[in-house]
């Protein structure tokens, strides 16, 4: 690369934003951090802005913002100390703050390693900039991939994948011309309930549904993965990614999880992308791209892998992998809703209010008495998330009575 790439990381605390900055410190002459955000983990905000030069920092819950009433400086705890800060780091907090840092015209790569809703904000500001949004948060393309796409044809934005099964997809795509292409087929892991007898699943406690057997992930995507909502979250990503529909995108399940995904192609090949699971891989190929990648991250040979193994994905198991694509049948606001629901019961189920086979209640009740509309906007597709998590919440507090 000719100068070193100006980078924001949206979420740098988890796992995605601390890969990519591994990936920063693999090779350090080839990006520029400029700005990082947390929810509120202020301790490794600090520790990372110091240590990565990062020049402005916002933290997405604003309670947390120094300049917020009853931040540290009114006697609150868990606040940020300006004075953790290296000198002249500006400190900004919400959505406004993450939207700023976003749409920064110095900026080359946003990265959108957000979790949940609050990545749509800041990725429609990134591609109205004109950025290269590199994207792991799902649910901006499952909310509003109508919107995001089409703006990014306006301003030039490129979107790309940092999600393993697409960004095997997107490679797998480049030089392929589009009639070639039948469909696509995204690989599952099966998630850390993947050997749980079914008559069991819906009894399963936190603990095992956070050990996931190949990933290491946040919980909210870990639990996800065990209910295969995250699967279906995908293939909604995928029709608006490389706009294919629906019924173009299967998924099997391959416990191995070193296939990441393939294209099927209309003479009956498959062109597959393998790599051992690490996500420093698809995250490198994001912030580098167009360009090569300068670091290896290789890992087992073939060899060493043994037998790969592939079977079809028992949708009667995972009743939450059929709502998210009964949402993305029924269109417009409808995804945005089962993504909040589900949002509001994984938070349940992690602080025990619900119990694990709730998680499937909780989104087709919603889905059934939340109204969907058209997601022509930024605001409409808000306020089909703010009716759909009242509507969970309540459901919530009914199911933990």
């Amino acid at each position: 690369m000719p100068k070193a790439r100006r980078i924001v990381i949206l979420g740098s605390t988890g796992s995605i934003g601390t890969g990519a900055l591994s990936v920063v410190e693999a090779a350090p002459d080839d990006f520029d951090v400029v700005a990082l955000t947390a929810l509120r983990n202020t301790e490794l905000l600090a520790e990372q802005a110091t240590r990565f030069g990062a020049s402005r920092v916002a933290l997405g819950d604003p309670l947390a913002s120094p300049n917020h009433p009853g931040g540290r400086a009114a006697g609150g705890a868990g606040r940020i100390d300006p004075a953790d800060m290296p000198d002249g780091v500006e400190i900004l907090s919400g959505a406004d703050g993450l939207e700023a840092l976003a749409s920064d015209p110095s900026v080359d790569v946003v990265i959108n390693a957000l979790v949940g809703a609050s990545g749509l904000g800041p990725a429609l500001a990134a591609v109205r900039a004109g950025h290269l949004l590199a994207i792991a948060n799902k649910e901006s393309l499952v909310a509003a991939g109508e919107l995001l796409t089409a703006l990014a044809t306006v301003t030039g934005s490129e979107l790309v994948p940092i999600d393993s099964e697409h960004s095997a997809v997107f490679r797998c795509l480049r030089g392929v011309r589009s009639e070639e292409v039948a469909g696509i087929t995204l690989t599952a892991s099966g998630g850390p309930l993947r050997d749980t007898p079914d008559s069991e699943l819906a009894r399963a406690n936190v603990e095992d549904v956070l050990r996931h057997p190949t990933w290491e992930m946040g919980a909210k995507v870990t639990v996800d993965s065990a209910t295969m909502f995250n699967k279906g979250l995908e293939v909604l990503e995928a029709h608006w990614l490389f706009g294919l529909e629906l019924d173009r995108i299967d998924v099997v399940v391959h416990r191995e999880s070193v296939v990441h995904s393939l294209v099927r192609l209309r003479d009956g090949s498959l062109l597959a992308h393998l790599g051992d699971p690490d996500m420093k891989i698809p995250i490198q190929y994001a912030m580098y791209y167009p360009d090569p990648p300068t670091v290896s991250f290789a890992g087992r040979t073939l060899a060493e892998v043994g037998a790969l193994h592939f079977a079809p994905l028992d949708e009667s198991r995972y009743p939450c992998f059929g709502l998210a694509l009964e949402a993305g049948r029924r269109g417009g606001t409808a995804p945005a809703i089962v993504a909040t629901a589900d949002e509001c019961a994984v938070e349940a189920f992690v602080t025990r209010r619900l119990p694990f086979g709730g998680i499937a209640d909780v989104i087709e009740r919603t889905l059934e008495r939340t109204p969907s509309g058209a997601a022509e906007s930024l605001e409409a597709i808000q306020a089909a998330e703010r009716e759909a998590a009242a509507v969970a919440s309540e459901l919530v507090r009914e199911l933990d009575t």
